[in-house]
């Protein structure tokens, strides 16, 4: 039985980030595969291991609140798949008590492009985020979804950058007009932890 959850498990994931196996049909597989882009492949490579993190958040979004509140955690990050997906594991000690929450990235060798599902541990059993879906440019990432904010369409852009073998910054920043402005509400600075 554990052998089988194991295996339902990685077929499962696969399945998510757009693997098809051998045999299984599927009206959307290309006939031929198609010219692999692997020029980004690495760009997270670096982020493999241990951080500490001091995160700057707005207590509200867009809603012109400019009171930020700051709090600490930590981010665990590791390599999947022989690096083309990667998992972090994030502890965010919020002013309103400690919180959990996993990253997936996985890289699409056709487009060149990774996405990036979050699962917040307060709503364990809820849908994934909308995919990020980016790539990196001169050490710059930048990753864009579609989501929703108290029920209305916003678009939503991650930047990663600074990446050293010691430190990191993420960005977080909410549009509510399709991109002409933005709102940054959430940045994190990452130090390693030796």
């Amino acid at each position: 039985m554990r052998c089988f959850r194991r295996g339902l498990g990685a077929v499962l994931l696969a399945t998510a980030i757009g693997i098809s196996f051998p045999g299984h049909a599927s009206q959307d597989t290309p006939k031929s595969a198609p010219a692999a882009d692997l020029s980004g492949l690495h760009a997270f490579d670096a982020l493999v291991g241990t951080w500490t993190a001091h995160h700057r958040r707005l207590k509200e979004r867009l809603t012109g609140c400019t009171e930020w509140e700051e709090f600490g955690g930590t981010f665990d990050f590791r390599l999947l798949m022989n690096g083309h997906a990667n998992v972090d594991d994030s502890v965010f000690d919020m002013p309103e008590g400690r919180v959990h929450g996993v990253g997936l990235s996985a890289y699409d060798a056709r487009t060149g492009q990774w996405a990036i599902w979050g699962l917040d541990g307060r709503n364990p059993a809820g849908r994934l985020d909308p995919p990020l879906k980016g790539r990196f440019e001169k050490g710059v990432g930048t990753f864009y979804a579609d989501d929703t904010l108290r029920g209305r369409p916003i678009r939503v852009r991650v930047i990663w950058s600074n990446i050293t073998p010691t430190s990191a910054r993420w960005e977080q920043a909410f549009s509510p007009d399709g991109g002409k402005t933005w709102e940054t509400n959430w940045v994190t600075e990452f130090r390693r932890t030796p």
